[in-house]
């Protein structure tokens, strides 16, 4: 799998506050909090310390992985995209054959996905699944509840 994360305009500047908000109050937060533990004393009995230090790490580490999605980050124009088939960004809906159920989903990047607002990864069963079809095509879907039939009903962005 390549290195490039393909992320919507809102998706990169989402992440980029995430970013600046680490890297500014969230490091400031972990600076007070170990400056705060290490004035209690002893650093080699101090549970406070160990858990301001171990947030410091999770803190860093997050600031890494922003900085390396959005260094390789592809920024996709919603009006550059084709919707003759599913794709990246494709707003499609689905019936579902088995109980003729209809959804509306926008295929997005694993790190834009949020289910609550109808926003599926590519790499989910069902991301997966409807990739490359067309309006009128059956995507067979191995979910974890078995295989399942979806009927592309309508592609759009």
């Amino acid at each position: 799998m390549s290195n490039v994360t393909y992320l919507t305009p809102e998706g990169y500047e989402k992440l980029k506050a995430e970013l600046q908000e680490l890297k500014t109050k969230g490091r400031a937060e972990v600076a007070k909090a170990i400056a705060e533990a290490r004035e209690k004393g002893d650093l080699s009995e101090n549970a406070e310390y160990d858990a301001a230090k171990d947030a410091q790490g999770m803190l860093e580490m997050r600031i890494n992985e922003l900085e390396r999605m959005l260094a390789s980050a592809r920024v996709l124009d919603p009006d550059q995209i084709n919707t003759d088939e599913v794709r990246l960004l494709s707003k499609v809906t689905i019936k579902n054959v088995a109980n003729g159920a209809t959804m509306t989903y926008t295929l997005v990047s694993e790190q834009e996905a949020d289910l609550k607002q109808k926003r599926i990864s590519i790499t989910s069963p069902i991301g997966k699944g409807l990739l490359g079809k067309k309006k009128g095509e059956i995507a067979e879907v191995e979910t974890p509840r078995g295989k399942m039939k979806f009927e592309i009903v309508d592609i759009s962005i």
